[in-house]
């Protein structure tokens, strides 16, 4: 073999080995990078790197806040207990109960019962109020005196008065919402001498009884309602009366 073949197979050969040297690196990553585990093993140690980071600087700013606030970190503890657990606080207060709106419920007859829709069929019978044509359940208790005198009428729990109002039906009434979401409802008034928006306590004389067109049957008498919020549903009174008055 001459020179000229010589160099011509050097010059042949020499791109083969600088290709073969350059590719075993690369190769090499491609091997490590098919293994199913590097990528989950990368993820996580990520996710490490990252919390431990977060942890560090969470610590560092509560540190710091409490520093500049003065706070004893030891107390720490109580104020988050005591915010997360509100019923802890005033355990001893009381709930005002609800009483019947008269001064003596025993001098008083009920004329016309709530309508219970569980009662019999004869008991339901004695609950509708008929006007005109129509008969209605009556959502309400009616008191009248048997002399069919004016007695007065009192609020049966403290209150906000938020209505005041003479209806062609029901006559003048009074609606007052208490702070347990309750709402009383007085109808067939004379006498009213609240306003609305006046607060009232339990017990406060707010009218007197009086006629009504839908009732006019009863004579002289107070219709009386508790409802579950002003737009919600009557209820029977009595199972709210704690009070014998």
């Amino acid at each position: 073999m001459n020179n000229d073949q010589k160099r011509d197979l050097q010059k042949e050969e020499a791109p083969k080995t600088i290709e073969g040297a350059q590719s075993s690196p690369s190769f090499s990553w491609k091997r490590l990078l098919a293994k199913k585990w590097v990528f989950p093993a990368t993820y996580m140690a990520a996710a490490a790197i990252i919390l431990t980071l977060m942890w560090v600087y969470q610590d560092a700013g509560k540190s710091s806040l409490t520093n500049e606030l003065g706070i004893d970190s030891s107390k720490s503890a109580t104020v988050t207990d005591n915010v997360m657990k509100p019923d802890a606080v005033a355990v001893n207060g009381s709930t005002e109960s609800m009483q019947w709106p008269v001064k003596d419920r025993n001098e008083l007859e009920v004329t016309l019962p709530f309508f219970d829709s569980k009662a019999s069929n004869e008991v339901r019978q004695t609950a509708m109020v008929e006007y005109g044509d129509t008969f209605t359940p009556h959502m309400g208790m009616d008191f009248s005196r048997p002399d069919n005198q004016p007695f007065e009428v009192l609020a049966a729990m403290s209150g906000k008065v938020t209505a005041v109002e003479k209806n062609p039906v029901v006559g003048n009434l009074v609606e007052i919402t208490h702070s347990n979401g309750l709402v009383s409802v007085y109808q067939s008034l004379s006498e009213v001498t609240v306003a609305k928006d006046a607060e009232v306590k339990k017990g406060d004389v707010i009218a007197k009884a009086g006629r009504n067109e839908l009732e006019k049957e009863q004579g002289t008498h107070l219709h009386f309602e508790v409802r579950q919020g002003q737009e919600g549903q009557a209820v029977n009174p009595e199972q709210f009366m704690t009070a014998t008055n």
